[in-house]
């Protein structure tokens, strides 16, 4: 053991001039990514990329061993600092925890420009940034606080980043009705119930037809200049694309970080549970295999080539539930 270590550090700066190396230990050595108990202890060579020796220049090959002792390379890829997604962020990129001041958390999906003004803004789901609104229930107003990092993560009023500048309405399959008659039955329902059962009370809900499209809202930043249009870990956005079944995709989420999936159905329409004991219904959707967690809502989901394809905005432990992004454009008016 003695030995090994004494040849790391005797060798350790000629490995580091060496292409590609980025980390050097000792451990047991590995074959086919397994090491047995019984195997010998090596020098390990941590490198971005394994590529063959004929790849390479012969003083980037690292020796088979070195000082005697066998030596083990291993493809570890670019080794980052992995900031926590939920603290308070100096420059804001998307991928990090956001929210409305009356909610838990988000993700911060996008930052956009407005069509007619050229004006930078955020982009994530409406239960994100607006409280899950359908614009007539008190749940949120355009001026509200945004935070960042969200409530759940810690943030406060000081922690504000922007305020909500515009939603599109969530709608659900069931609302509070505002007419006469309906507030009139329920009353009298209520009054017939005591007298049998004092302790349930009759709520008188109307039925809706509409179909949502998408989840989505807009942040204005009190300050553009804190704002990096990079998605944290994956890089810009690289224009659009139509999801396609079979489609390889990714996103940067403030819960799980950068995740894959693949596109499993389009033009869906789905159920939602919106978590207040109400569900609404969404047509057009894209589903994909399951990428995300609580919290993930928000994020922007592109392809290998990161182009925007959708917004995510729900899911199961099985699948993900995304926006068309073309829809979520169109919808908001906005650009990237």
């Amino acid at each position: 053991m003695e030995k090994i270590k004494a040849t790391i550090q005797k060798y350790q700066n000629s490995l580091f001039s060496r292409a590609n190396v980025c980390g050097v230990g000792m451990g047991k050595k590995m074959v086919r990514s397994i090491s047995s108990a019984d195997a010998p202890m090596s020098i390990v060579v941590l490198v971005k990329k394994k590529l063959p020796e004929s790849e390479l220049r012969v003083h980037d090959i690292v020796p088979k061993e070195i000082n005697g002792i066998p030596t083990d390379v291993i493809e570890v890829g670019d080794i980052k600092l992995q900031a926590s997604r939920t603290i308070k962020y100096k420059k804001v990129q998307p991928g990090v925890s956001i929210g409305h001041y009356k909610i838990t958390a988000g993700t911060l999906g996008a930052v956009v420009k407005d069509k007619k003004t050229g004006q930078l803004l955020i982009l994530s789901n409406n239960h994100v940034l607006a409280n899950g609104s359908n614009g007539n229930d008190g749940r949120a107003k355009i001026g509200d606080p945004i935070l960042q990092p969200g409530p759940h993560d810690g943030g406060t009023r000081k922690d504000e980043i922007g305020t909500l500048y515009k939603f599109v309405p969530v709608h659900r399959e069931t609302v509070q009705p505002a007419c006469a008659k309906a507030a009139a039955a329920e009353f009298w329902a209520n009054v017939l119930v005591k007298m049998v059962a004092p302790k349930y009370v009759v709520k008188v809900l109307r039925k809706t037809q509409t179909a949502n499209i998408i989840d989505a809202a807009l942040a204005k930043p009190n300050d553009p200049n804190r704002l990096d249009p990079t998605i944290l870990d994956i890089g810009p956005v690289k224009g659009v694309a139509e999801a396609e079944v079979g489609m390889n995709i990714k996103k940067s989420g403030r819960t799980t970080g950068v995740t894959k999936g693949q596109v499993k159905a389009v033009n869906a329409t789905v159920q939602v549970d919106m978590g207040d004991g109400t569900e609404a219904v969404f047509a057009d959707q894209i589903i994909a295999s399951g990428m995300s967690q609580g919290g993930d809502s928000g994020s922007l989901v592109l392809d290998e080539q990161n182009r925007a394809v959708g917004l995510l905005f729900a899911g199961s432990d099985k699948v993900t539930i995304l926006n068309r992004i073309q829809n979520v454009m169109d919808k908001l008016s906005i650009t990237f």
